[in-house]
């Protein structure tokens, strides 16, 4: 099968599997069309140039996809997640949140405002989503998001129904709506071994304990500020009495240039009895990541782990947190998860949702090409001649007995 239809392929298989979630045939179409157009090479992927790629008159039909037609886009989302649990999923899979930007004119866009955004590195007119992704050795996939509505928002309620934001939606912190993801996520066909994020997530301790209570282990940033059970005190003052060599240069994977090296310090913590009971299975550690070339920048994580886990591994759950800004990049540079021009709450969630499907669908076909690669390349059968080569000479071998004429494989 060539790489052509490879991609005709598995793309036919995510639009089968999608297809229930709309109830006309006229949309299931429009629904391809768009999906086939966030995946192609269209400079800008608003609703003129979609429209014009996929051969229509006009961005009316693709406007009353994402703002006027019945269906609904968190059925879709979980036909996503299950069709990534089967793509990309794995034992010691990797759940990772976090939140990107959506820079923005005007105040209709339902969330906008201006706030902090970590994707500009300043204070803009924006949207922020919350993102919930997937990552493994196959790949990695966005498979959950939503928008935060500040409180100017849900405190507004004409402004609320102007933009079609549900009665029911009232203010939830980014922490919590990361929480609702994340029991999301462990409740879906997601094999989670292991969840991530930065401080601005591990920080809450509602959703450290609810992981905790789910069996779910967890490397999570913290602030400096960040308190230890007693008698430890803050976090930053912990680390501070580190000695010496409790510092070790460790990679936590690989970046655009190489390893990424950092000095490394991590210890275990008391058994919290009240929560562990006496035969705990998991244990909870302290971590520190040191820069070499600026020491002074430490970064701060608390983690849950279970028994026998190493340090190795911590670190290397720690370092899967860069898998989501790929995710976002690439949804963002291929998919056009940011090009939109829906203003209102519904939109919003089914453009996205649509481009986490593209991004998706990529991430499944970049998987299967690997795989197909590795199985191409595997390494030749041994040679059953008794001439073999060593080095540049030759030797002379007594040939291996056949197992059936080998005694010690005699029934």
């Amino acid at each position: 099968m060539g790489e052509a239809d490879l991609w005709a392929g598995e793309l036919e298989s995510v639009f089968a599997r999608v297809a229930g979630r709309f109830s006309r045939v006229d949309l299931r179409w429009r629904m391809r069309d768009y999906v086939r157009g966030l995946l192609a090479p269209v400079e800008r992927k608003n609703g003129w140039q979609l429209a014009e790629y996929a051969g229509h008159r006009g961005p009316a039909g693709f406007q009353h996809l994402l703002n006027g037609a019945s269906w609904d886009a968190d059925a879709v989302r979980d036909d996503l997640q299950q069709y990534v649990a089967e793509r990309l999923g794995t034992p010691d899979g990797v759940l990772i949140v976090d939140d990107t930007g959506f820079l923005k004119k005007g105040t209709t866009s339902a969330g906008v405002q201006r706030q902090y955004s970590g994707t500009a590195g300043r204070t803009e007119n924006c949207q922020i989503g919350v993102f919930a992704a997937y990552a493994s050795s196959k790949g990695r996939a966005l498979v959950d998001r939503e928008l935060y509505l500040p409180k100017s928002w849900t405190s507004d309620a004409d402004r609320c129904r102007a933009a079609r934001v549900p009665d029911s939606r009232g203010f939830a912190t980014k922490g919590e709506l990361a929480r609702a993801m994340i029991l999301r996520a462990l409740a879906s066909p997601l094999p989670i071994a292991w969840v991530t994020g930065d401080c601005a997530y591990g920080q809450e301790w509602r959703m450290r304990r609810t992981l905790e209570e789910a069996g779910i282990g967890y490397v999570l940033a913290v602030p400096k500020s960040q308190q230890l059970h007693a008698p430890f005190g803050r976090i930053d003052q912990a680390i501070a009495d580190v000695p010496d060599q409790a510092w070790e240069r460790r990679s936590c994977g690989d970046g655009a240039k190489g390893p990424r090296l950092y000095d490394w310090a991590a210890a275990r913590l008391p058994v919290i009895e009240v929560f562990d009971g006496d035969r705990p299975t998991h244990q909870r550690w302290v971590l520190a990541r040191r820069s070499p070339a600026r020491p002074e920048e430490i970064a701060y994580y608390l983690a849950y782990a279970p028994n026998g886990t190493s340090v190795t591994d911590l670190v290397r759950i720690a370092g899967s947190r860069w898998a989501i800004e790929e995710a976002f990049q690439a949804a963002k540079n291929e998919c056009g998860l940011d090009q939109y021009e829906v203003r209102r709450y519904p939109g919003w969630y089914r453009h996205i949702t649509l481009a986490m499907l593209a991004h998706a669908f990529l991430a499944a076909v970049a998987a299967q090409t690997t795989e197909r690669g590795a199985a191409e390349t595997s390494p030749p059968a041994p040679s059953t001649s008794p001439w073999q080569k060593s080095a540049d000479s030759w030797t002379l071998c007594c040939p291996a007995p056949h197992p059936a004429s080998d005694p010690l494989h005699m029934p």
